[in-house]
């Protein structure tokens, strides 16, 4: 009889992309969580894995169990219940660090474009070679007799030290997570430890300058724009149906690329998954027309479009991650008014980065925000307000509610950019619901 897995908080972006690569392994897979929508339970729904409210009745000791980060003994009654009973269970990263051992692992780690980039690499690779991967907007890929394994590498709370991949992208060190991190020194240290347990080569986006300072045992190849780096794309054209750039390896030319997603991030993203093909002397033409027909991932720059008028959703929820956002809307859309609906995602980032926030934001034609969403990690002090953000953005802006989004019609086949981490889902479907009445009522 095959064991059961059971997943407590199977919802989880990284979880419900790790059953899903478990299932189609030919593994039988459940799970729990909340009763709310989430954007991942359709992938499983879809893939017939039963999704359970939080229960004891549903742990039994023969199950392997794997319990998401944020559910504890005293916020969980399946938790509470194995602890209770001394059942052993595993966190999502440490299960991942025992599974990763059966392949050839290739991790993609850094504190933005974790989730594209490695949607981009398993994309290619995947037709390529055999191939299972993990992607962080709850996607999963599972082969019986996979030769590679793509996933994401998360530095929250120092997750990804349990990972010991071959090889490994870090896209950049950025200070995020202040509710875990200190300051930046901290960010880096992890990233230093992770780099310690890559086994073969790192790739390291060249301009990033705490990445330019990691030390490693094996080959650090780095990618970029310039001279001193090892991976250059040059010849870069950005326009409004995606980019184009030559790939060079210490000068020697790889190929011409074309990348049909946005943004000057997604260039360095490409570079580095061509990089890592490159070396794992994979065929740099057959890399070039599969990466011609990445599609992009789920909840990054996702678009739509209601008669005139383009909505587009993303996870950004940083200011470094804004700023791309807002670049690739600039690219595709370079003649219409971007409108950024913006819901700040914790209370503790939204004072550490309320200064960079307004920055960015103010890359928008107009802005309007959402309150913040507070994390179940965090209690709020009452030390910040969505309107102490409101104050220092130079742009008009405006604080809506969820159940009045109506001040959004006051822009002509304009362009949404609705951004956070939270449920601004739910301002961006009272949005597309309102624009429905509007439609129906006309015609």
């Amino acid at each position: 009889m095959s064991k059961t897995y059971h997943f407590t908080g199977i919802k989880g972006a990284g979880m419900s992309a790790l059953a899903l690569l478990l299932q189609q392994m030919g593994k039988k897979v459940q799970g729990s969580d909340q009763p709310n929508y989430y954007f991942t339970q359709r992938g499983l729904e879809r893939a017939g894995i039963p999704i359970l409210p939080f229960d004891e009745k549903n742990i039994k000791p023969e199950y392997e169990l794997i319990v998401g980060n944020a559910f504890r003994a005293d916020n969980n009654v399946e938790v509470a219940f194995e602890e209770r009973n001394n059942f052993p269970y595993k966190r999502y990263h440490n299960f991942l660090g025992e599974f990763m051992k059966h392949f050839i692992s290739i991790g993609v780690a850094g504190a933005h474009g974790k989730t594209s980039t490695t949607g981009m690499l398993s994309h290619v690779l995947s037709q390529l070679e055999d191939t299972s991967y993990l992607i962080g907007d709850g996607t999963g890929q599972g082969h019986k007799d996979a030769k590679y394994f793509v996933f994401e590498s998360d530095e929250y709370e120092r997750h990804f030290i349990p990972y010991h991949p071959e090889y490994s992208i870090i896209t950049n060190i950025d200070f995020d997570h202040p509710d875990y991190f200190h300051d930046i020194d901290d960010v880096f240290s992890a990233f230093q430890d992770y780099t310690n347990n890559v086994k073969n080569a790192v790739f390291a986006f060249g301009e990033d300058k705490y990445l330019r300072k990691l030390k490693s045992k094996t080959p650090i190849f780095y990618y970029g724009i310039h001279e001193k780096d090892d991976y250059q794309a040059r010849n870069i054209n950005r326009t409004t149906t995606g980019s184009t750039f030559s790939a060079y390896f210490h000068g020697e030319k790889l190929g011409d690329f074309t990348l049909p997603v946005f943004g000057k991030h997604n260039v360095m993203n490409a570079l580095a998954v061509i990089a890592v093909l490159h070396q794992l002397h994979e065929d740099m033409q057959k890399s070039a027309e599969y990466l011609a027909t990445f599609k992009g991932v789920k909840r990054r720059f996702s678009e739509k479009k209601i008669n005139d008028i383009v909505i587009i959703d993303d996870f950004a929820h940083h200011p470094t991650e804004i700023e791309a956002t807002l670049d690739a809307a600039r690219q595709k859309y370079p003649d219409r008014e971007i409108v950024a609906v913006f819901q700040p995602h914790t209370f503790t980032r939204t004072i550490a980065l309320l200064d960079e926030f307004a920055e960015v934001l103010n890359h928008a034609d107009s802005v309007y925000l959402a309150e913040i969403y507070g994390s179940a990690r965090e209690v709020d002090h009452h030390d910040v307000n969505v309107r102490d953000l409101a104050a220092k953005i130079k742009k008009p802006v405006k604080v809506i509610p969820e159940n009045d989004t109506s001040p959004l019609l006051n822009h002509d086949q304009a362009v949404y950019v609705f951004m956070g981490a939270g449920d601004i889902q739910k301002y961006e479907y009272a949005f597309e619901e309102l624009l429905a009445q509007l439609t129906t009522n006309i015609l």
